[in-house]
């Protein structure tokens, strides 16, 4: 599997900036359209004004993000504070979830009994809304090709761009044939769509919270790779994982032959060049075993419940690197 791990240089304080733009932009037109929602009657406008709010959210975690992650690892964060992206993902995904299932019960009950909608209003705001989404994927189309979840901000105002269309659509269609019940049918539409983005791109963050392994690796290769080196009989006990959006961590003991024991450092080098070529894994933490001393019938991945590993030293018969 191959991999492009370019990413797009932009200077920092230009970045902040782009963000911090977009953040202020998408908070004035969900507060507009969401005192517009109330005063014309239209839940088109409510439902859109939350889907900008959840957005505005990711920016504003994007934005904490870009600023934390700067910070270097201490005595209390041994990893880093990359990870506040993700616990923050998670909050607001589930969010929308709620969000999602609170619309579609309000859209229905409108449905039943359609209120009156001011037409004008729902038109004027959806064109603001419209533009706004426009203007946050220009600030973003560059910084989106070095990292993902900038990436899902910019497909996230492309896509809230068509759903601002729709709702200009049905202000349309209020104002021309009284067709109040649009407006409830493109809350629902617009909420369906929310749980669809929620529930599609939630499973990223619960994967990587959960110390899943990466879904662009493939690890099974990972794996033949070290096993095909010169001196590696076998690995065991093995976790691959991502520590933060753009780094990839490998654990694992490996099993050197008894006749290449001597030639440890030059196997740990040649193991750790290509985790970094093949896969950009450039964290590896690498425990050693000799074979005729390796424990008997470990598994590949994690570590057995009832298996008792026996430790040694690296001055001893084993070592770790």
């Amino acid at each position: 599997m191959s991999h492009d791990h370019g990413h797009a240089h932009i200077d920092p304080k230009s970045g902040d900036r782009r963000v911090s733009i977009a953040i202020w932009a998408n908070a004035l037109l969900t507060v507009a359209q969401i005192i517009g929602g109330i005063l014309s009657g239209s839940l088109a406008l409510i439902a859109d004004a939350l889907h900008n709010f959840s957005d505005m959210a990711s920016l504003v975690i994007a934005f904490a993000a870009r600023k934390i992650a700067r910070r270097p690892a201490d005595e209390t964060m041994t990893f880093g504070y990359g990870r506040i992206e993700i616990v923050a993902a998670l909050i607001n995904y589930t969010t929308l979830i709620l969000v999602g299932f609170y619309l579609i019960y309000e859209g229905g009950m409108r449905m039943i009994d359609p209120p009156e909608v001011a037409g004008w209003t729902v038109v004027i705001l959806g064109g603001v809304a419209l533009a706004v989404d426009t203007l946050t994927a220009l600030l973003t189309y560059s910084m989106q090709k070095g990292s993902v979840n900038i990436r899902a901000l910019f497909l996230h105002n492309l896509s809230d761009a068509l759903a601002s269309v729709a709702v200009i659509i049905g202000g349309a269609l209020i104002i021309l044939y009284d067709m109040r019940w649009v407006d409830p049918a493109i809350t629902i539409g617009i909420a369906v769509y929310i749980l669809y983005l929620a529930f599609t791109e939630i499973g990223g963050p619960i994967r990587t919270l959960m110390l899943g392994s990466p879904p662009d690796i493939d690890n099974h290769a990972v794996v033949n790779a070290v096993r095909d080196i010169d001196g590696v009989a076998d690995i065991h006990h093995a976790h691959l994982w991502q520590m933060e959006e753009h780094a990839t961590a490998l654990d694992t003991h490996v099993v050197v032959e008894e006749k290449a024991w001597d030639r440890l450092e030059e196997i740990k080098r040649a193991i750790k060049q290509v985790l970094e070529e093949k896969f950009d894994i450039t964290h590896s933490t690498l425990e050693f075993e000799r074979e005729d001393q390796a424990h008997q019938g470990a598994s590949l991945y994690g570590h057995d419940a009832n298996q008792k590993e026996e430790e040694t030293d690296v001055q001893g018969d084993n070592g770790k690197r």
